[in-house]
This record gives C-alpha cells, sequence and structure tokens, in this order.
C-alpha cells in the first residue's frame, strides 16, 4: 500500500453553498439571457415570454438564496473569507509577475477573480433592473444599460470559460475542483499551490480533526482563518 493521503479542509459547507448557488444561477441567466439576445434563437423558440419570466425569475431566486445562506450559514467564516481576498500582499503582486511566490487558500488570480466576479454581479443586477423597470417606465429606459448589461455578458462568458479550463480539464488545477465540491483538498496539491495556507491548516489539522484517506470527519463548516 502507498503512503496514506491526508486532505486539508479548504472550503466549509457554506462557502461551498454560496459558490453553487452562484453557479447554477449564472448558468440559467446566460442560457436564456442568449436566447432572448440572439434572434437566431429567439426564432426557434416561440415561447419569448416563458423565456424572459425564467431569467427575470432566476435573477430573483439568486439574490434570495444568496441572502438565506448568508442569514442561516457560517457569517463569520464568510467575512473572514472576504479579508482573505481582499488582502493583497507583496507574494500576490510577485504571483502576477509569474515570480513563484507562495500562496495562501486564494492564489492572486482567484483574488482578482472573485472581485470581478462580485462586482459583475452588482452590476448586472443594477443594469437589469434598470432593463425591466424602463419596460415599465420610459423615464428610466437608458442606452447605457444595454449597453452595460450586454458587455459585462461577453467578460463573464470569456472568464466562464477559462475558469471551467482550470477546473475540469487543466491538469495542474483541477484538483481545486475537489474543494469545492466535497470541501478538502490534498495536502500535497495544497503545498505545492497554496504552500503558505496549506503549511499553517496542516499544523490546525490534528486539533480540529483533520482528515486523512477514509475519513469524512474533518470536514466541518468552519472556515479556515484568514492568512
Amino acid at each position: 500500500m502507498g503512503p496514506e493521503r491526508r486532505y486539508l479542509c479548504r472550503f466549509s459547507r457554506t462557502e461551498r453553498a454560496v459558490h453553487w448557488i452562484h453557479a447554477s444561477a449564472f448558468l440559467v441567466m446566460l442560457a436564456s439571457g442568449l436566447v432572448l439576445y440572439l434572434p437566431a434563437l429567439s426564432e426557434e423558440i416561440s415561447r419569448r415570454p416563458l423565456v424572459k419570466a425564467i431569467h427575470i425569475d432566476t435573477a430573483l431566486a439568486w439574490g434570495a438564496a444568496l441572502l438565506l445562506v448568508a442569514l442561516l450559514g457560517d457569517r463569520r467564516g464568510l467575512r473572514r473569507t472576504m479579508r482573505e481576498i481582499d488582502l493583497f500582499d507583496a507574494d500576490d503582486r510577485r504571483w502576477l509577475a509569474a515570480r513563484g511566490a507562495p500562496q495562501g487558500r486564494f492564489n492572486a488570480g482567484q483574488k482578482l477573480n472573485a472581485t470581478a466576479t462580485a462586482a459583475f454581479a452588482v452590476l448586472f443586477a443594477v443594469s437589469g433592473f434598470l432593463l425591466w423597470y424602463g419596460e415599465r417606465d420610459t423615464r428610466f429606459r437608458l442606452p447605457g444599460a444595454v449597453a452595460l448589461h450586454d458587455a459585462l455578458t461577453y467578460v463573464s462568458f470569456v472568464l466562464l470559460i477559462g475558469h471551467l479550463y482550470l477546473s475540469l480539464i487543466h491538469p495542474a488545477t483541477r484538483h481545486a475542483l475537489r474543494g469545492m465540491t466535497l470541501g478538502s483538498v490534498e495536502e500535497g496539491w495544497a503545498r505545492e499551490h497554496h504552500t503558505k495556507w496549506a503549511a499553517e491548516a496542516a499544523a490546525e489539522a490534528p486539533r480540529s480533526g483533520g482528515q486523512t484517506r477514509g475519513n469524512l470527519s474533518g470536514i466541518n463548516d468552519r472556515a479556515p482563518k484568514a492568512r
């Protein structure tokens, strides 16, 4: 038998819920938005009002679900995660310059992606509301809202393709998907890609019921400390 593999808890249940709620809602809104935007697709689907209702209702459900998770989930852990993402230090700048600097639980690219995703979500919500309300009150029918909504869609689609490639195809990074599905990642992979966080998380594991192969008791809803 080979050496026993150790796993480190990377994401809590609350963090994973936020990710998958956002991801699933975005995919539904992207698909329905493309049907509404592209004439060729609109002609194929005769029930355009239904697709439009799906688009809007999904946006409302997305906001309500995230609010519910924030209220009922690990709010302290989410605040720690936000602080981690907001912290951009010298190692992050060196990592972006391809100098191989050690990284925390989130590398510099993930921090930038999370920040852009949050900003895009706010801009999508504001521009989407203006588009919806502008149909009911022409004073709010702003051409800039359409341009902003479309531009956000283009950029988000490119980011989505890159995200899917790194999480599903690229050999060096696709193991990260385990962290967002099961909550834990292999310690060896973590030490290679998130050196600073892995060292501290491995030291804490014995005190918090650290997970090894065949033992799932180490997965809990407590987010790792901010680094």
